[in-house]
Formats: C-alpha cells, sequence, structure tokens
C-alpha cells in the first residue's frame, strides 16, 4: 500500500486561503483525471468541503507523489504553489488511512462530531467510480471510512460532542438562546438547493420556521426542494420556490436568509443587503454602520470595548489631571490605551530621547529641558536604557498610581438585528462588509470557524480516537494480507496446471483406466497438493497482515519460482472488480 494525501483545511489554512483554493464540480473533476494522468500515481479522488480539500492517491513513489499531487492542487485551485505549500498538510500510508478515518468520524471537522462529512465522502468515492479512478485500494479506503464513520456515531456520544454546522450556524445567529423559540414566528429565505442547502431548509423547517423561500438558480430543483419541505410529516412549515432574480425581494420579506452556492461570486452584496435594511428601518444604510467580527469599529470607533485609532483618546490635547504644562504633543501619542495616565509608562514606550527626557523631568516636578536632536544621535532603540529610566521616573511621580487601572470605556449599544444571514458557501456567498452594518448578524464559515475553536470537547471523543486506531490496525492488516492474495492464487493456478499435467500423462500410461478409477485417482492427487498448501498458504496470509510482512509474498514468488505476470494479471483482475464496486 502507497496510500498518500496531501490537502488543506480550516486547521492549516486560513479561511481567506481555503475560500481562494476551493474547487467548483467541473474542477473536481478535472483534478481527478490529471491525478490519474501523472506518472506516480495509479488511483485518485478528492474530497472537498467547505472546510477542506484533500487529494488522496496510491502512488509508487514519495518524494515525486508529494510534488505531483502539490502542483496540480496549485494548479486546479488558482493559488500559487509557494502561497499554498505552507498550508499544506502530507499523511502517507497508515497515517493517511488514520486521517481519513478520523475525518470520517468528525474528529477533524470544523464543528467535532457532526455527520455531514460521511455523505460528503460517499459522493467523492461515487465520483472517482464514475471517472474510473478508484481501484482496490481506495475503493477499500473510503468504503471502510464510512463504516467506521457509521460505527463511531452508533457506538459513542460523538454526536453530543457537536452538531452539524448548520445546527451551529444556527446557534451563532441566536446568539445562545434557544434556537427553536428564536425561530418560532420567523420567515426563512435560502439560496441553493444542493445537500448544505437542503439540510438547513430541513433544519429550520424543524425548529419551528414558518415559511421557506427556496431559490436557485436551477428553478426546477428549488421547487423539488419545497416540495419535499412542504410534504415532509414531521413539520408543518410552508414552503415554495422562486427563481434567483427574486432574490433581493424576498430578502425584504426574510427575517433569516441561509446561503450555500457553488457560484464563483457574491450572491449577496453589502449594497444589497444595505438596500433591504433601509427599506425595512426607513433609515439611510450608511447611519447605521456599526461594529462587526470584520469590523468592530466601525463608525462608532469601539472595538471589543475598546477605543479604536480614530476614536479621540480621553485626555488628548491635555495633560492628565489637568496639568497644562506637559511637554508632549498628546494627541499624537496613539498608542496610550483609554484610561491610563498620559504620565504613566504606557505613554512613553515609543517616545524618542529628547521627548522623553523633558516628559522625565516635568514629570520629575522640574523644568522641561530645551533639547533637539543632534545630527547622527541614535534613535530610540540605542536610548533602550534611557527610555526606560525615563519611563520609571514618571512612574514613581506619585501622581498617578490610581490611575494606571484602565478605566472601563462605555460601550456604544448595537441595534437589535431585524436580519439574520448564515453563509455556509466557500467561497463565500455574502460579502465580508456586511458584517459592519447595524441592523444584521452575519455568521460565516470565518466566524463559525473562530466559535467552534472553543467549544469544549465531549469525554465520547476518547472513544471514537481509540475506534480509528482500532480500524487502521486492521485495515492495514487487511491489505498486507490482500497483497499478498494474488501470489497465493497463482500458486494455486500452478499447483492445478500441474495435477492435470500429471492426470493427463497417467492416461497416456493407462489407456485402459475406466473412469470411476481415474475420477478416483484425481481426487486423491488434488487432495494431496491441497493439504501440503494449505498450511504455508495460510501461514504466509497471517505473516503478510503483520507489519513489515510485505517481503513475504516476494518470497513466496522465489520460493516456487511463480510467473510474475501471472500474478500480475490476478491482481489486475481484482481492481478491475473494485473498481466497479459501489459505496457503501
Amino acid at each position: 500500500m502507497s496510500l498518500l494525501v496531501v490537502g488543506l483545511s480550516h486547521r492549516s489554512a486560513p479561511v481567506s486561503v481555503l475560500e481562494r483554493a476551493s474547487l467548483s464540480a467541473d474542477a473536481q473533476l478535472k483534478l481527478v483525471q490529471d491525478t490519474v494522468a501523472a506518472e506516480p500515481a495509479a488511483e485518485a479522488a478528492v474530497l472537498a468541503t467547505c472546510n477542506r480539500i484533500e487529494l488522496y492517491a496510491d502512488v509508487d513513489k514519495f518524494h515525486a507523489g508529494v510534488a505531483e499531487l502539490s502542483t496540480l492542487l496549485a494548479q486546479h485551485s488558482g493559488v500559487g504553489l509557494e502561497e499554498l505549500t505552507p498550508h499544506l498538510y502530507v499523511h502517507y500510508e497508515d497515517r493517511a488511512v488514520h486521517h481519513l478515518f478520523s475525518v470520517a468520524c468528525g474528529l477533524d471537522s470544523m464543528v467535532v462530531g457532526e455527520g455531514q462529512i460521511l455523505g460528503q465522502i460517499k459522493d467523492s468515492l461515487a465520483r472517482a467510480q464514475d471517472l474510473h479512478t478508484a481501484g482496490r485500494l481506495l475503493n477499500d479506503l473510503f468504503q471502510q471510512a464510512l463504516r467506521v464513520g457509521k460505527r463511531a456515531h452508533h457506538e459513542t456520544g460523538i454526536d453530543r460532542a457537536g452538531q452539524s454546522l448548520v445546527t451551529f450556524g444556527l446557534e451563532q445567529l441566536s446568539a445562545g438562546a434557544d434556537v427553536q423559540q428564536w425561530a418560532r414566528g420567523k420567515k426563512a429565505l435560502v439560496i441553493g438547493a444542493g445537500s448544505m442547502s437542503s439540510l438547513a431548509a430541513a433544519t429550520l423547517a424543524r425548529a419551528g420556521i414558518t415559511e421557506i423561500v427556496v431559490a436557485n438558480r436551477t428553478f426546477e430543483r428549488a421547487e423539488r426542494l419545497a416540495q419535499i419541505l412542504s410534504e415532509g410529516d414531521d413539520t408543518d412549515v410552508l414552503a415554495r420556490a422562486v427563481p434567483m432574480d427574486s432574490v433581493p425581494g424576498e430578502l425584504t420579506r426574510a427575517d433569516v436568509a441561509v446561503s450555500c452556492t457553488g457560484a464563483t461570486g457574491l450572491v449577496l452584496t453589502a449594497d444589497a443587503v444595505a438596500a433591504t435594511l433601509e427599506g425595512r428601518t426607513g433609515e439611510p444604510a450608511a447611519a447605521r454602520v456599526a461594529g462587526g467580527p470584520a469590523d468592530e469599529a466601525g463608525a462608532t470607533g469601539v472595538r471589543d470595548g475598546r477605543p479604536s485609532a480614530e476614536t479621540p483618546l480621553p485626555g488628548a490635547g491635555t495633560a492628565a489631571g489637568g496639568d497644562e504644562n506637559c511637554p508632549l504633543d498628546l494627541s499624537s501619542v496613539s498608542s496610550v490605551p483609554s484610561g491610563f495616565s498620559v504620565m504613566g509608562e504606557a505613554a512613553v514606550a515609543g517616545l524618542d530621547a529628547a521627548t522623553l527626557e523633558q516628559h522625565g523631568a516635568w514629570a520629575a516636578g522640574g523644568t522641561a529641558v530645551e533639547r533637539t536632536r543632534e545630527p547622527g544621535r541614535p534613535g530610540p532603540e540605542a536610548d533602550a536604557e534611557l527610555i526606560t529610566a525615563l519611563a520609571a521616573t514618571a512612574t514613581r511621580s506619585g501622581r498617578i498610581p490610581e490611575r494606571r487601572r484602565p478605566e472601563p470605556v462605555a460601550e456604544v449599544p448595537r441595534p437589535q438585528p431585524v436580519l439574520f444571514l448564515l453563509d455556509l458557501a466557500m467561497p463565500r456567498d455574502v460579502d465580508a462588509a456586511v458584517h459592519r452594518l447595524a441592523g444584521v448578524r452575519l455568521v460565516d464559515i470565518e466566524s463559525l470557524a473562530d466559535a467552534s475553536a472553543d467549544a469544549p470537547m465531549a469525554a465520547d471523543v476518547d472513544m471514537v480516537r481509540r475506534i480509528v486506531a482500532d480500524e487502521v490496525a486492521a485495515f492495514g492488516a487487511a491489505q498486507r494480507a490482500a497483497h499478498i492474495t494474488p501470489t497465493v492464487v497463482a500458486l494455486r493456478s500452478m499447483a492445478a496446471e500441474v495435477v492435470a499435467g500429471e492426470i493427463a500423462r497417467l492416461e497416456g500410461r493407462l489407456p485402459g483406466l475406466d473412469d470411476k478409477h481415474r475420477a478416483e485417482i484425481t481426487q486423491t492427487v488434488k487432495r494431496v497438493v491441497d493439504k501440503l498448501l494449505h498450511a504455508p498458504t495460510v501461514r504466509v496470509k497471517q505473516l503478510a497482515a503483520e507489519p513489515g510482512g510485505a517481503g513475504y509474498a516476494d518470497a513466496l514468488r522465489t520460493l516456487f519460482d511463480l510467473d510474475q505476470e501471472t500474478v500480475a494479471s490476478v491482481s489486475r483482475a481484482g481492481n478491475s472488480t473494485e473498481k466497479n464496486r459501489g459505496p457503501a
């Protein structure tokens, strides 16, 4: 087995890189085809989701395989190889198996334990089978990954460790409130009709949304999804389909909008969302700009409760405590944290030595020192000791201890949102600038990644990891045993030919032998051969299944002088059968 995986995910790359490297459906097909056409790879499959792109291949050379797969990923993603390489990870043989099994169990997902990845792995295998790029190795690998993922969800409580990306996104939209209470009575717009959008629509319907409008470029698919939602037994949601050009109008009616399309450009621009808000509130959108994850400062000048660089600092232009004789130009000191005295250590950090000398003398109660910098005088970096001493002087002045702790800064309240947007697409469907619009709460892949980083891990994760470890060992043993199977089959075929030849020779020597005796002799010879081969073939399979057992196949071929082409033909026949197997 020479399994190699090269990829990038939310764990190795920022969302901005993942967004640029995302592959369309056509690009995925072309990538797989180009991979098997490359010299090092015999089989290939690509696993592409909203937060990962991974290329799996059976290669005959490790270093050449890594170089080729990395180059192909860069070419088809459109991200330069030099930029992409720092974010790529590589797994080989057992480590590659362990990685895919962990992915299938949801251990590597943005939301730990989510089960949607199983459907994406199944789709990946189906595409490779349709293209005839999945042979014995990848068929076995992906189908076993599906079984491992199902086992993990069945035997453990991994589902409690996290939810699907959709459910997690809705929890972020509701800002910690009960999702069903938050959703009750709201109207939703779902943009897209693929698997993720369908899951989002079904989740919204179960949460208590009263009306769902589905928009899709292919209107028939939108109609089909709307019909499924309307006919569902577990919900009474009203669902209808609209063409994509109706999205702006429907957005003015919706309380919640979920978008997950395969579009390469933005589906909802900041201007479109701002126009929707203006229509709802009657206020100009520009006057409603406020803090958000993309730019918490905005027009309010507040970022996470702290003033932004554009916000005038308390006391700027005058000395703290009302002193008017401070020699510093406080309006230029943009690094002073709010609530600190301008006489404190933070106020003087980074200023040049000449100014600091003046400040130190003033803080100590003396007079300002008039001094200009001589030509060639070293800058602040060279005056580290002087700067430290002056800062200490300012700190010891006795006039600022009660002001050393930051004073609380009043945070400008953000208006309650009137529109909730959930963007599950990669690349993004909704302009990131929407984060800055007051009255909107936008949750996208990037904010989901930040939120999930702090999510607690369930104890069941350890159980799943043990399952993965056991299954990796079992898969490796099965693959090593399967590696020797063509050799064993070739050995038994050779034995059968020897028996047939000897029986034919016996008939030539004993032409009068009747059928009954001929059959008895033939059966006896076959039993003798089978008994002689049984113990060696069983034992060699056991030995080959152990780590380092690959050499037993070579030993068997050498000892019995087996034809290499015969063994290869058996292996090719097995691979041909595997390529036609469907996903588990």
